[in-house]
Formats: structure tokens, sequence, C-alpha cells
């Protein structure tokens, strides 16, 4: 009885209060914090000062994003926590547009605006709108028109449209001064990567580095003068975020000085970037800002010629004609190499001066989520002048499930200077080495590695036989 009571004073409360409703807009903004993960999703939390009336108000909060999850959505008061009840919430979003508006219309009468074609004036004529659907028909002065030219009037904009989506609370407010209020949520179709720019020196031995941090703001809201951070790592959700629209999109460069850019610290199991200033996220737009810069860093190049276990099920001669020599780069993220801080993940892109000093591309990759001290292998591509061919020299069954394999691996170096290559084999099952013509190390439990030198202009061959056991 006593909760038919209150529910029933609720509603009463809520009937007066929605008379009188206050309205909020991002003009009542102070401050506003926008989290962004790389996951396509963002925390907003949004501080205002608003004059509210005490007992039971309604507040229509505007200006929030429009692919807000209403679920996640929390109000509280700053100034004093226990002032401030929440009644009731709402998401409003059923949003004006054309179709929408002749909807509320249907079996109404309206006014339709056209020019007559001998006198060049307008007229107006009173029409009822029968229906709206793929395509628009009216009933005029008896007669059924379908699409009719001119333009449609109606007498008011419909209660329950809105132009922008609004956070409805039925509040409860005891604190007679204006209250300061945060209100936060999860909003879907933000998101930020990092794409980070390697230029070499002329022996592949050194580099800069720069890191660039891209927000991709498709939420339906603008953030302005946001405190922004990031968050980098794999954070679990119940669902999976949908992919943003094919919108057009504004790109803003803005470069900052290192002092006022990005700040890491720990977060739970992931890692948190603060920029150190405000900045303004407009919707639709790409923003991009300074992560790092770093001079010197040593690089290591490396080449290697990768196996496969399916060689060795079968009878070959030559499993892969040509097999490419793949070319990597080594980058340790120590404090010593002017690294040192936790990369996010992103795509990185090398550039190389050629002999007239022109920058050219050499090669990208994607590198994930690297702490401090540990390395980043990026694999730029294929090696032109280093070339590898493997030929199957013997395949025959020993015994029930044992074989033996023989390999022989050409190495040819066509560059100006000698070559390392390194060769590794990825052998299945149980397996012993029986002979092998070049110092080797078996450094997994299914893994043969060689490194060969290999001078300018020469060959160098590898022969190995294994005994397997499937």
């Amino acid at each position: 009885m006593k909760n038919l009571i209150l529910a029933a004073a609720v509603a009463a409360a809520g009937a007066a209060a929605a008379e009188e409703a206050v309205t909020s807009t991002v003009d009542d903004q102070k401050e506003i914090f926008v989290t962004v993960y790389n996951s396509n999703m963002g925390l907003v939390k949004d501080v205002r000062e608003i004059a509210l009336k005490t007992g039971v108000t309604e507040l229509k909060f505007m200006g929030v994003a429009e692919r807000i999850n209403p679920t996640t959505v929390h109000i509280k008061s700053l100034v004093k926590p226990e002032s401030l009840a929440v009644l009731e919430q709402n998401y409003e979003y059923d949003l004006l547009n054309p179709a929408k508006l002749l909807d509320k219309y249907l079996g109404e009468k309206v006014k339709i605006v056209d020019k007559n074609y001998y006198t060049g004036k307008e007229e107006v004529f009173e029409a009822e709108l029968l229906s709206n659907n793929q395509g628009s028909i009216y009933k005029i002065n008896n007669e059924i028109h379908i699409n009719p030219s001119g333009r449609v009037i109606l007498p008011r904009l419909p209660d329950n449209l809105i132009a922008k989506p609004t956070l409805v609370w039925m509040l409860k407010n005891t604190l007679e001064k204006p209250q300061k209020v945060e209100a936060s949520y999860l909003t879907d179709g933000i998101n930020w990567k990092a794409d980070y720019v390697l230029v070499l020196n002329k022996d592949d031995t050194r580099s800069d580095l720069t890191g660039w941090v891209t927000i991709d703001n498709q939420s339906g809201a603008a953030y302005n003068d946001a405190t922004i951070q990031l968050v980098a790592g794999d954070v679990n959700r119940v669902q999976p975020p949908m992919p943003s629209g094919g919108a057009r999109r504004e790109l803003a460069m803005a470069k900052s000085m290192m002092a006022d850019g990005f700040e890491e610290k720990a977060f739970f199991e992931y890692h948190i970037y603060t920029l150190g200033r405000k900045s303004t996220i407009k919707e639709k737009q790409t923003k991009q800002i300074s992560l790092l810069e770093a001079a010197d860093v040593p690089v290591r190049k490396k080449m290697i010629f990768y196996g496969a276990e399916h060689y060795y099920r079968n009878q070959y001669g030559k499993p892969v004609s040509n097999q490419k020599v793949g070319v990597y780069l080594d980058i340790e993220n120590k404090k010593e190499n002017n690294l040192g801080m936790p990369l996010p993940k992103g795509i990185l892109r090398v550039y190389k001066a050629d002999h007239e000093g022109r920058l050219q591309f050499v090669g990208e990759d994607q590198v994930n989520h690297t702490p401090k001290d540990e390395k980043v292998e990026v694999k730029m591509g294929e090696a032109f002048d280093v070339v590898g061919e493997r030929t199957q020299k013997d395949w025959k069954k020993i015994a029930e499930n044992v074989y033996e394999i023989a390999w022989e691996i050409s190495l040819r170096n066509h560059k100006e200077q000698e070559a390392e290559v390194q060769v590794i084999e990825p052998i299945p099952g149980d397996w012993t080495l029986l002979e092998s013509s070049h110092k080797s190390e078996k450094i997994e439990a299914h893994t043969l590695k060689y490194i060969v030198r290999i001078p300018k202009d020469k060959e160098e061959k590898i022969s190995y036989r294994v005994r397997i056991t499937w």
C-alpha cells in the first residue's frame, strides 16, 4: 500500500514538475572530461551549474552524444551529494526529420504552399494527409493527390519530437542555491589510435621516431575545451561496438609541444595518457595530437628466411619457387634508447632519405601495445637483392610414423656488401637433427635456427637432415 501511495505521489509530482521543466544546454557547462578507449567507445563526464527549484523538478539535459548508451548514464551533485535524488530517468531520441514530422500528422489537416503557374504568385491549399509511406498522399478539394508539388506547412511542432537527443531526469532537489552536477555516460562512435613515423639514417642503425594520436569523433556531439584522456589496452565489453558511419570527416592537425603533450601512467591493467592541456574535439572531426618525439633511437635491421611445418609432411621438389627473404626492424623500447614509455598499438611507417636526400617510404607494419623494456619488431617487406631457394633432397619412411627428410637451402646475395640472414625452420613432431652443414640452434621445441653470412655477389648453401616421429 505504501509503495502505491509513493508511486502516486511521484506521478503527481512529476506531472507538476513537467509543467516547470528546467532545460540545460552546453551554455551551462563548466567542465567536460572525455576518456577515449581504443575500442570505439568513450566516457564523457559533463559538469554543469544549473539552477533547480527545491522539490521535484524535471531536468532536460541537452547536448549529449547521439550514440550515447543510456543504460550507463549517472548524475550526481558535486556540491552536496545527498541534496539530489533521481526519481526517474529517461532518454529521448525521437529526433526531428521530415518523415517523422509528417507521420505525426497522418489524418490531420495541413497547408500546402505552391506557386501558380500562370500568375507566378504563391497559393495556399488546405490538405488532409492520408499516407506518408514511400511518398505522400493528400486529399485536396475531395481529390486524391500523390506527391503534390509545393511545400508543406505544419501548424505546430509535436511535443514528442526533439531536435537533439536529450536526457530527462525527474529529480528531488533540497539545495536552495544552484546545483553543480556531473552527468556521466558511455558513448560509442569515438575512437583513437596511434600512428608512428620512423626515419632511418643512412646505415639503417639509428632513427628518429615520432608518434601521433588520432582521435576520430563520430559520437554525435562536440566536446569543447575538454580534458582528454586516452586508455590503451584491451578492455572487455559484453557487446562489441558498432562501426561508425561513413560520414565526411574534417582533419584537424593539432601538434603539441611535449610539455603540453600526453602524460602516461599505469591504470588498472591498462595505461592512461592525459593531455597536458585542454582541447576541443568537434563533431565529425579527426584530430591528431603529438604523442612522442624521440631522436637517435637505435634500430637493428635483420633478414629472415622462414620455412613452414607442412613442408615436412609430403614429398616435394621445391615447395615454393623463389621464396622471399623478409626484412625486419627491431627497436628496443628502453630508456637508454631515448624511449622507455609504454607504446600504444598502432601503425608504424618507416621512411629513409634517398641519394638525393629526399625521404622515401620503405614500409609499414602494425605494432601491438608494447610495455617499456620490450622489443618492437616491424616487418618492412621482402628483400630485393637477397633471395632464397629451398629444395627437398630426400623424404623417406623409416618405420611406422618415422620419417627422414633432407633439405638444401640456397641463399644468394646480390648486394654490394655482406648480408646476414636468419633461417627459421619450424619442424613438426618429435625430431632429431642427424646432419647439418652449418652451426644451428634449437631455439624452441619445434624450431631450428641458422644465422648465415653471405659475402657480396656470393651464394651460401645450408643442408641438413632430420628424423621426425609423428
